[in-house]
């Protein structure tokens, strides 16, 4: 019995000690599952965390714009904290608040084109919330409902129906949508609300209060101008258009595509592919130029710079994109061409590529520093010159084939043939699969060239109406043997003097 014993508490002893070591283990994975779960979310903060700062750190304009915002919201809040000022709005106070969450945007022009749509449209529909209120009060409790049910059916169709029309959408969407609401507003609890006139005058001065905060806080700290967006992006993108352009012809005709390098082959595919850039900024282009059109002078800009003209020259860039777009498809295209029909036209096809690259980029530069270029016109003449001679050289590609790829044969030709009218390209057969590529691509320059000269023409009209100063060439003054100063050396000190008296 005593053995028995014995064994029984031994039994049990060993099985306290499995239970107390599976307990064991289980707290051992639960709190290292919990740990795992804590590191893992850790982690995830952390690259969140660091990848905000990268995000701030690459444009500091960021965190200006938050400080701008916080900095209005505490200013606006004081009509709830100061009592004088709270006494003076009432409860009213909140819809300055409102509106500055409401209306601070990220560059001063969309501020100030929310800012005024807001005021605008509370205004109106304040005032005429306010007289159809009282129209129908003196129409009798009867008619009362129907007439203020009228008249909201009437306005907010009209009201809606006006943010269909394209000049209203594209700068008066907002204030049409805000006179819809602020009218619904007054008009319905109006109704309810006898002290209608009051509350209408509280909630406007307010939002007034709250608008004019932002526009002053949004154009004195740092502000960010849309127009001057609109402007780096406009002449950044010429530089990129510029830069594709010679690189697919380089590529194609100077096979950079074998570079050993892999660094120039990342460089060399992301200029060749900047023209994607163009192509997709159709809308940034008209709401930045929107935009720039509410807000004053800045800088560089009058106040009624022509914005406008940005978004046509970003038209013009679009079409000369598009056919470079269609250059680098065909060059990618499965059917190429022999070396030697590419080396018949390389020279002046990558002559042709690099005028018209140089053409561009004096026009971002002409841009950039809002002067009139002078070396202009002999850049486009180069570069229709050059086109000129592709076009020539396109003419008479046939013979320039044959006379360099089979020139035994036509020699051999030429002295039996008994009649010399017969053309050369009409007895040597070229194979159309070979040469249709280069003809292709030699058209698609051409027509580049053309669109060229049409993003030409936009920049010179955007020269005249935005009065472009004549670029200053700063030279050495350079006396003839009698002493006497050329007549261009002369223009050119008086310029240089009248624009440093202005």
């Amino acid at each position: 019995m005593a053995c028995g014993k014995e064994v029984a508490k031994e039994v049990e002893w060993r099985i306290k000690v499995e239970e107390e070591e599976e307990e064991d283990t289980l707290k051992r994975r639960v709190v290292g599952c919990m740990w795992a779960a804590t590191a893992g979310v850790a982690l995830k903060v952390w690259r969140f965390v660091k990848k905000a700062w990268e995000l701030g750190v690459n444009d500091p304009r960021k965190f200006i714009h938050c400080l701008k915002v916080g900095i209005a919201l505490s200013l606006v809040s004081l009509f709830y904290y100061w009592k004088p000022l709270y006494d003076g709005v009432g409860g009213n106070a909140m819809w300055a608040v409102m509106t500055v969450v409401v209306v601070f945007e990220y560059t001063a022009g969309a501020t100030i084109s929310k800012t005024v749509n807001r005021m605008c449209g509370t205004s109106l529909a304040g005032f005429l919330g306010i007289g159809v209120h009282w129209v129908a009060s003196r129409a009798g409790e009867q008619f009362e409902p129907i007439i203020i049910g009228i008249s909201l059916f009437l306005l907010a169709s009209a009201a809606t129906f006006s943010r269909f029309i394209p000049t209203i959408k594209a700068r008066f969407d907002y204030g049409a949508m805000i006179f819809i609401l602020t009218f619904c507003l007054v008009s319905i609890s109006g109704y309810r609300v006898d002290e209608l006139l009051a509350m209408a005058q509280y909630r406007m001065f307010t939002i007034i209060i709250g608008s004019i905060l932002c526009i002053i806080v949004s154009v004195t700290i740092r502000p960010i101008w849309a127009g001057f967006e609109l402007f780096v992006l406009v002449t950044g993108n010429l530089d990129k258009l510029a830069n594709s352009l010679q690189c697919c012809v380089a590529q194609y005709f100077d096979g950079s595509e074998t570079s050993d390098e892999e660094s120039d082959n990342k460089v060399s595919e992301k200029e060749l592919l900047g023209y994607k850039c163009v192509l997709s900024s159709k809308a940034t282009e008209e709401a930045m130029a929107n935009l720039a059109r509410w807000e004053p002078g800045h800088g560089r800009f009058n106040f009624r710079h022509p914005w406008r003209q940005y978004v046509k020259i970003g038209a013009s860039m679009r079409s000369c994109a598009s056919c470079l777009d269609a250059l680098i498809g065909c060059i990618n295209s499965d059917n190429k061409a022999s070396d030697e029909m590419k080396n018949n036209m390389r020279s002046i096809s990558m002559k042709v590529g690099a005028n018209s690259a140089s053409v561009i980029r004096e026009l971002a530069t002409t841009m950039r520093n809002l002067t009139k270029s002078s070396k202009l016109d002999i850049l486009v003449t180069e570069m229709n010159c050059a086109a000129q001679e592709l076009r020539s050289l396109l003419s008479s590609y046939p013979n320039l084939v044959n006379a360099s790829s089979h020139n035994a044969k036509c020699s051999a030709q030429t002295e039996t043939t008994t009649s010399s009218d017969i053309p050369q390209a009409a007895k040597i057969e070229i194979p159309l699969m070979q040469i249709i590529q280069v003809i292709t691509v030699a058209s698609l320059l051409i027509e580049i060239v053309a669109r060229v000269e049409g993003i030409v023409e936009t920049v010179e009209e955007l020269s005249d109406l935005a009065n472009f100063r004549p670029e200053m060439c700063v030279k050495s003054k350079q006396h003839s043997p009698d002493n006497k100063i050329s007549p261009d050396q002369q223009i050119n000190e008086e310029t240089e003097r009248t624009l440093q008296m202005v």
